[in-house]
Parts: C-alpha cells; sequence; structure tokens
C-alpha cells in the first residue's frame, strides 16, 4: 500500500506564490467523502450523530465543513465552546466533554445548551452552583482495570483520570434524576489511535452492558451511548486501513445483541472522533533548507516541531513524500529535522527516502488532526498557515500565520517605552 498526497508539486509550487511553507494543508473533498461515510456506517441508527472532536483541529471553516455533512460538536474547554457557537452549533449539538472544569466552562455550556458530559461524581454539585440541571445530562465512565481485545492489553483505564466507577455512575444518575433530568447519556474513552476493527464493537457491549444495568438500577431513560473517539488511522503504508463499515455493522450486531432485548431499540449512537474524521484529509508542506552531513545525514525543514509536535513528543510516525520524486526509489537515509533546540525536533529518524535536494518541498502525511492543534512558540517560532483545498481545486487560506507582532501581542513593553521616551 502506498500514500499518495493530495497536492501535486506542481500545486504546491503555484501555492507558495501566495502563501509560504511552512502550511498545513486540508482536502475538502476528502472530509466531505469521509463524513458520509461514517454516516452510511451507522445508517440503522436512527439517532446516530458524530460529535467531531474540536480539539483535534479548531479552525472554523473546517468546523463548518462537517456541520454542512450534519455533525456536531465535542468541545472540553471555554474557548472551543465560543467557536463552535461562533460558527453557529447551538444546543445538543454541543457534547461538552471536560475534566477539572472552571466555573466560566461550565456557565457557557449551559447557557449555550450543550449535553454536559460530567466527568467525576464531585463535579454534579460544583455544576448546580453554577447553573441548573437541564433535561438531557451525561456521564463518563471509566471501568478501571485494562481493556483488552484477544491476548492485547489495547490500554489500562486504571490509569487514566477520566471518568466514573460503575457505582459513581449509579449515583450519579439517581442524584439527576431527582433534580428533573429526564435523559441520561453514557459516555467512554477505552483506547486510542486503533486500527482494530474490533474495538467500537467491543467498546459498544461493554457501555451497552452498563446501560442495562443502569436503567435496572436506576429507573432513567438511556437516551443516547456516545462511543467518543480511538477509531485511527493508517499511518504507515503498509498498515491496513480502518474499515468504518465492518465497525458500523460490529456496533449494529451488539446492539441487537444486547439492547434490543432489554426494550432499549430506542438508544442513539453517537461518536466522537477527530482523528479519524480529519488526520489522513491534512498535510504539512515544508521547504528543505539544509542539508547537513555529518555521522548521519540530515535535511532541515523551514517547518519544526513547533509546527507538528506528534513525532517529536511522542516518536509518533508520519510517512513523508518527497514532492515530485513519489516514484523514485527511496535508496537514501535521512533525518528530517527543524530548526528547534531541542534534539529531539525530527520528523523522521533514519527514513529511507528519495535523493533529496535544498529547495525540495516535503508533504507531511495525516496532520489534519491533532497537528496544527498542538502547536507552540518555543524558540519563537511562530505558527504556520492553514489552509484549504476547496472541491473546486482553488486554494483559501483559513488561518494565516502567526508574524512576531503575534508573537508579542501578550507582552507589555510601556515600561521600555517610557525609558526610551525620556532619553529622548
Amino acid at each position: 500500500m502506498s500514500k499518495r498526497p493530495f497536492v501535486t508539486k506542481e500545486q504546491v509550487e503555484q501555492i507558495v506564490r501566495r502563501f509560504p511553507t511552512p502550511f498545513h494543508i486540508y482536502d475538502e473533498k476528502g472530509i466531505r467523502r469521509n463524513a458520509r461515510r461514517l454516516k452510511e456506517a451507522f445508517s440503522w441508527n436512527p439517532g446516530f450523530r458524530e460529535y467531531f472532536a474540536v480539539k483535534a483541529t479548531p479552525n472554523p471553516y473546517l468546523l463548518q465543513i462537517l456541520r454542512e455533512e450534519g455533525a456536531g460538536v465535542d468541545c472540553s474547554s471555554l474557548t472551543e465552546l465560543m467557536l463552535s457557537d461562533v460558527v453557529g452549533f447551538s444546543g445538543q449539538e454541543i457534547m461538552f466533554s471536560s475534566n477539572v472544569t472552571p466555573e466560566e466552562d461550565f456557565r457557557l455550556a449551559s447557557s449555550l445548551g450543550a449535553i454536559v458530559n460530567f466527568d467525576d461524581l464531585t463535579h454534579l454539585r460544583f455544576y448546580e452552583k453554577i447553573a441548573p440541571f437541564r433535561e438531557t445530562m451525561s456521564c463518563r465512565y471509566n471501568p478501571g482495570g485494562d481493556f483488552t481485545m484477544g491476548n492485547r492489553i489495547m490500554d489500562s483505564p486504571k490509569d487514566a483520570k477520566y471518568g466514573m466507577t460503575r457505582p459513581q455512575m449509579r449515583e450519579a444518575f439517581l442524584y439527576m434524576k431527582e433534580k428533573g433530568v429526564r435523559h441520561f447519556g453514557i459516555h467512554a474513552f477505552l483506547a486510542s489511535n486503533t486500527t482494530d476493527n474490533g474495538y467500537y464493537p467491543k467498546l459498544a457491549s461493554i457501555l451497552f452492558e452498563l446501560a442495562v444495568w443502569l436503567k435496572r438500577e436506576t429507573g432513567v431513560h438511556i437516551a443516547f451511548i456516545n462511543l467518543s473517539g480511538g477509531v485511527g488511522v493508517p499511518y504507515r503504508p503498509e498498515q491496513a486501513e480502518t474499515d468504518i463499515f465492518a465497525i458500523g455493522e460490529g456496533v449494529r450486531q451488539e446492539y441487537e445483541r444486547i439492547l434490543v432485548p432489554a426494550g432499549m431499540g430506542d438508544v442513539a449512537i453517537y461518536t466522537e472522533l477527530g482523528r479519524f474524521m480529519l488526520a489522513p484529509y491534512g498535510g504539512l508542506v515544508a521547504k528543505v533548507l539544509h542539508q547537513k552531513h555529518i555521522w548521519k545525514e540530515y535535511v532541515g525543514l523551514d517547518a519544526c516541531a513547533a509546527n507538528l509536535m506528534r513525532p517529536a513528543m511522542y516518536g509518533a510516525y508520519h510517512h513523508i513524500t518527497v514532492l515530485g520524486k513519489e516514484d523514485a526509489p527511496c535508496d537514501h537515509v535521512y533525518d528530517v529535522t527543524g530548526g528547534l533546540c531541542e534534539n529531539n525536533d525530527k520528523f523522521a529518524v533514519d527514513r529511507p527516502l528519495p535523493e533529496i535536494a535544498i529547495g525540495d518541498y516535503l508533504f507531511i502525511h495525516d496532520t489534519g488532526a491533532h497537528g496544527f492543534s498542538m502547536g507552540y512558540n518555543y524558540n519563537g517560532k511562530l505558527r504556520s498557515a492553514e489552509l484549504l483545498l476547496l472541491e473546486d481545486g482553488t486554494v483559501r487560506q483559513i488561518r494565516r500565520a502567526e508574524t512576531p507582532e503575534d508573537y508579542f501581542a501578550t507582552l507589555d513593553f510601556s515600561p521600555w517605552q517610557k525609558s526610551v521616551e525620556k532619553k529622548t
């Protein structure tokens, strides 16, 4: 299996005449096609809705595309709520899933009519002092232990700070029931970036069984079950692509096996996908500035970990294509680096690639989620622009690149300005 960029060298050469590298670019056509595939895969459930994880790619143009495709948003902070509000999301189109939540965040979520997804039992009384409980509320579940599939440990909920225990879920539902809540949701996130088609069905079975137990114990109406995120994408060319239709069918089978016999065939299924929705439809385009020949061969880009921190942060693999050399043999080995004063500022280590020349453009794949959004300003590096490749082939800037003025905007230079004025 090969990975091909959704832009060519010729397109990039045209783009850089208006928008210099580095920049993140997104593919509208691919985003829309993928959103429709997800909706079709879960079309068996009349109440299905995707709540896109805003944290993955917080840009209003991209949120608007997903809104047009029927998605809601999952927010985790005040500013994500504000952004979603500006785009036009409101009421139960917004899921608010946060932890260690400030008062102002809860207050805005309530005023927007969002579905609040409580992370902890203690948050109920904290929230109650800020805003009234609404008709529909949700709670996040943590089953503890290790989450396994077959003989593999996929993740360890026992070590995660998120969610409530089973007894706490029961207590939370009974408490909110007394306060007038009529419809309840259940949410859980048990593994990250898995391309195993069995993950969602296994998670669904755990949550469906919990839902049946909670209904029996509390008598409440379970309105929805949010399977959250965790469905991954193939970052490596040799990885198989996630089959969203097989996943949807697997969840349907568990739904029919567990919920329907319990008289709970009206439960809506929600997802909260960020990476699956956008990662493959974004790329970081950077230009080769330098080469270095010491103990290893290095190529240095005008992008750095401040533009894409996943490889530096935890060794994440992102495939790299040298534009214009897609079919050339990968007969050279390079470390592909940025210019930060950190030795982990590397997009690739010992990566076989075609021979690279200064001035070449590199396309770093699968940055459409948790790419730009994890950027930072270490070394005074400025965050890049974001561009959108529209369905008609034209390109729109959807976020300009930062300037030094942006970097200094939050500093107060007045003491030095006064000093300069006195001297003059």
